[in-house]
C-alpha cells in the first residue's frame, strides 16, 4: 500500500479526520465522536470517503454483557436463597414455609425457588408443610454463589456451565454490546504526498447558477456505501401492538369483549369454576391473596346457592359434587385473578344464546421466573355457547391461534386435566428456537359449571398464553424480553 501512486481527493475535514485515526492503530466510533466533536451523521459520511479509498475500515465488534439483575445483587452479597434456607434450618427445624419466609425476609417466588432446588437434590423432606433436613447429606455447591460475587466486583467470569440456571432464576441477564472499530490500514504519513486537497460541494445554490460559477465548482460525488443518519420515529411497543392485533382479529371472527376485575373474589376465580376450595392451585404458593381488606362480598344472586350445591353434591347435573362442606368465608377471600377463566365464569350470569366472547386478561401468579414464566402475564380467553357447538369446533379455534395469529405449524393437541372442563385439551407447539412450548388449555365447561347459571347448552371455553403466543411468531426465545428497555430490540423488532 505504501507504494501506491495514485492520486487521492479529500476534502480537508476528511484529511483532519484520517490525521486523527492515522495516530493510533485503531480507535472506536464512540471515542472519534469525543474527540472530534461530531455528530454521528457526520462523522459516518466523513469515514465513507476513507473506507472508499481503502484507507480505513470499519470493524464491528460484538461481545457479551453479563449484568447482575436485582435478585443477583441480592444473592450476592447475602448468600443464595436455598444457602439461607439451610441455615435457617440448622438453627430451628422442622419449619413451615411461612415463616420461613418471615426470617429469611424473601417474597414466596423467591423462597419457593429456593425450596425447589433443594427438593431436587433431595436435601430437604416437606410433610404437611413442615420443612427439614432429609437424611441425605449433600452439599451445596458453592460454584454460582462464587461466579455472582466475582460479578459484583466487576470480573469477567465464564459462565458456560451455569448460564442456564442463572438466567433461569433471574441472576443475571445477558447482553449484546456493540462497539465499532475503526482501524487503519494505510498510514497518513505513507499517503500524504499521493492526497490532493480539495474543496467541494453537495448542493448548489441559485447564487451560483444565476454569476456561473457552479461551472468552476467540484460537486461532491455520492457515496453509496456510508450509512445514512439514523432516525428513530415513535412506535407502539410491538408487544402491546400484538395485543391490539390479537384483538382486532378476534373481533373480526364476530367475538365480543368481555371484562372483568384484577382483584378478584375466590368465588369467581375458582369456585364458580368448580375448582375445590382445597385445590392445590388455591395455596399461597400459586395465588396472590389480598391482605387488606382480605375479603369481599359474595354475589346475592341465587347462583351462589347453585355454586355450593355443585360443590357439595353435585347439584342437578348427575354428579356427586366434591362431598364436602362448602365454606362462604372462603370463597369471599380476595386474590389477583390467577387465571382469565375468572372474567369468563362473571360471564356466565345472563348469558345470551347464541353468543361467543373473548378477553385478554393481566393475571398473577408466583411462579419462579424463567424464559417462559412470568409471575404476571397476558391470558387469551374465551368462551363459545351454542345448542350445535362441539369439541371440534373447539379444536378449529386452537387451529386458528396456534397457525394464523402465532405462525406455528408444528402445534399438537393432547388430553388434559382441569376441574371446569371435560373433556380437556391442552394445545402446545415445537419452536426451533424454544423447542417444546405449551401455549394453554381448552375444553367444555362441566355441567357443574353451566348449570348452576342456568345454562344446559355446550359452552366451550380455551385460556391460553398469549405472551407465549407473541415468542414464537417473533422467535424470541425469552419471555422478559417482552417486556424490555432495550432500546435496540424496541427500535428494530418486526411489526405485522
Amino acid at each position: 500500500m505504501s507504494s501506491v501512486k495514485k492520486k487521492i481527493s479529500l476534502a480537508p475535514e476528511v484529511v483532519k479526520l484520517y490525521k486523527e485515526i492515522s495516530l493510533k492503530d485503531e480507535i472506536s466510533i464512540d471515542e472519534l465522536k469525543n474527540i472530534t466533536k461530531l455528530d454521528h451523521g457526520k462523522l459516518e459520511y466523513l469515514l465513507g470517503a476513507l473506507t472508499s479509498n481503502n484507507l480505513v475500515e470499519r470493524i464491528i465488534e460484538v461481545k457479551k454483557k453479563v449484568l447482575l439483575t436485582e435478585a443477583g445483587e441480592i444473592a450476592a452479597a447475602n448468600q443464595l436463597v436455598e444457602r439461607r434456607i439451610l441455615s435457617a434450618l440448622k438453627e430451628n427445624q422442622p419449619i413451615n414455609s411461612s415463616d420461613l419466609s418471615k426470617i429469611l425476609d424473601c417474597d414466596n417466588r423467591e423462597l419457593n425457588a429456593g425450596i425447589g432446588y433443594l427438593k431436587k437434590q433431595g436435601m430437604i423432606d416437606i410433610v404437611q408443610g413442615q420443612i427439614s433436613f432429609s437424611q441425605k447429606e449433600v452439599e451445596v455447591s458453592t460454584d454460582i454463589q462464587e461466579i455472582l460475587v466475582e460479578l459484583s466486583k466487576g470480573n469477567e467470569v465464564d459462565i458456560q456451565n451455569y448460564e442456564k440456571t442463572l438466567l433461569q432464576r433471574s441472576l443475571i441477564t445477558i447482553e449484546d454490546e456493540k462497539k465499532i472499530i475503526v482501524k487503519t490500514i494505510v498510514k497518513f504519513e505513507e499517503m500524504k504526498k499521493n492526497i490532493v486537497e480539495t474543496s467541494d460541494i453537495s448542493r448548489l445554490t441559485p447564487e451560483m447558477i444565476r454569476n456561473g460559477t457552479w461551472r468552476k465548482t467540484k460537486l461532491r460525488e455520492y457515496n453509496l456505501d456510508v450509512s445514512p443518519p439514523e432516525f428513530f420515529t415513535g412506535r407502539k411497543q410491538p408487544y402491546a401492538r400484538f395485543l391490539d392485533e390479537v384483538k382486532q382479529k378476534l373481533v373480526a371472527y364476530g367475538f365480543q369483549e368481555m371484562r372483568g376485575p384484577i382483584v378478584e373474589l375466590e368465588y369467581w376465580n375458582f369456585d364458580a369454576l368448580f375448582q375445590a376450595q382445597d385445590h392445590p392451585a388455591r395455596e399461597w404458593s400459586d395465588v396472590y391473596r389480598i391482605t387488606n381488606p382480605s375479603k369481599g362480598k359474595l354475589p346475592k344472586e341465587n347462583h351462589v346457592k347453585f355454586v355450593q350445591k355443585a360443590h357439595e353434591d353435585g347439584y342437578d347435573t348427575g354428579s356427586k359434587g366434591w362431598r364436602y362442606k362448602w365454606d362462604p368465608m372462603k370463597s369471599a377471600r380476595l386474590v389477583l385473578r390467577a387465571q382469565g377463566t375468572s372474567v369468563s365464569a362473571r360471564t356466565l350470569v345472563d348469558l345470551p344464546i347464541p353468543s361467543k366472547y373473548f378477553s385478554i386478561s393481566r393475571c398473577f401468579r408466583p411462579d419462579t421466573t424463567d424464559a417462559t414464566h412470568l409471575s404476571e402475564f397476558n391470558q387469551a380467553e374465551g368462551i363459545v355457547c351454542d345448542p350445535s357447538i362441539t369439541f371440534r369446533d373447539l379444536l378449529g379455534i386452537l387451529e386458528t391461534f396456534a397457525i394464523e395469529i402465532s405462525e406455528a405449524p408444528n402445534y399438537t393437541f393432547k388430553p388434559d386435566y382441569y376441574p371446569f372442563t371435560e373433556p380437556s385439551v391442552e394445545l402446545s407447539v415445537k419452536d426451533p428456537k424454544i423447542g417444546h412450548i405449551e401455549y394453554g388449555g381448552a375444553g367444555i365447561f362441566r355441567p357443574e359449571v353451566t348449570r348452576p347459571f342456568g345454562i344446559d347448552a355446550p359452552v366451550i371455553a380455551w385460556g391460553l398464553g398469549v405472551d407465549r403466543l407473541f415468542m414464537v411468531k417473533y422467535g424470541i426465545t425469552d419471555i422478559r424480553e417482552l417486556y424490555s428497555y432495550k432500546l435496540d430490540w424496541l427500535r428494530s423488532a418486526r411489526m405485522s
